[in-house]
């Protein structure tokens, strides 16, 4: 494995946890709704597996305390957009603290599809303030990497109607109504989040993936770069 500087939090560290007895590597997986991520983790978990390497994979809305919660919450389509930001960062701040650093101290590479990235431009998005939301998930770890999958809204468009038939209410952002239906809204929120990443990408860094070609390029893509991090 290559030399590596010890991971940092963005802000405050947390109460008891130091850089330098976090022994694995934390791979980030960003992108908007519908472009692909977790078709990628899935199979880079397997990759990674094969070339030796013992792996977390995690992603939004999983955690044991806030996950299922999350799930039943949005089935009502209720929740307010600041209820739900911090809903999010509730289940990251659990899966940080019980998943994330246990799995960087025993040494795994920790692949996450999403992180603090999304929530801030999903936030962003609807209209909530970028410091107060920065300021919020704070406590987070920086990656090693953060892999960008960037593609058009009509790229993810075309990837909705083929893949699922039909537009998610809170992918389309129709808890604040960006639009008079669905397609519209989906159109209009989507662009948001994309434009709230894509001004976080210098800030923190990310690698760009042009997610517009074929999941097997991306793929390709995401091999070459990921391999560079653990080479000798």
């Amino acid at each position: 494995m290559a030399d590596k500087q010890p991971l940092q939090f963005y802000s405050e560290p947390l109460a008891g946890v130091s850089g330098d007895d976090l022994l694995g590597k934390l791979i980030v997986i960003e992108g908007p709704d519908s472009v692909g991520r977790s078709t990628q983790v899935a199979q880079l978990k397997v990759w990674l597996e094969d070339q030796g390497h013992a792996v977390l994979d995690t992603g939004l809305a999983r955690s044991a305390l806030a996950g299922k919660a999350i799930h039943r919450a949005k089935e009502g389509n209720t929740l307010g957009p600041v209820t739900m930001t911090l809903y999010y960062v509730t289940d990251f701040a659990d899966r940080l603290e019980n998943e994330i650093i246990p799995a960087l101290r025993a040494g795994f590479v920790v692949l996450t599809d999403r992180y603090i990235f999304s929530l801030i431009a999903r936030a962003i998005a609807r209209g909530e303030d970028r410091l107060w939301i920065e300021k919020v998930v704070g406590f987070a770890l920086a990656p090693h990497a953060i892999y960008y999958l960037r593609a058009g809204v009509q790229d993810l468009v075309k990837r909705v109607v083929l893949g699922q038939g039909a537009f998610d209410y809170w992918e389309s952002g129709m808890d604040r109504r960006f639009g008079e239906d669905m397609y519209t809204s989906f159109v209009n929120y989507q662009t948001r989040v994309i434009r709230a990443l894509d001004r976080m990408s210098r800030k923190y860094g990310f690698v760009v993936i042009d997610a517009s070609r074929s999941p097997e390029r991306i793929f390709r893509d995401l091999q070459r770069n990921i391999s560079r991090l653990f080479a000798k």
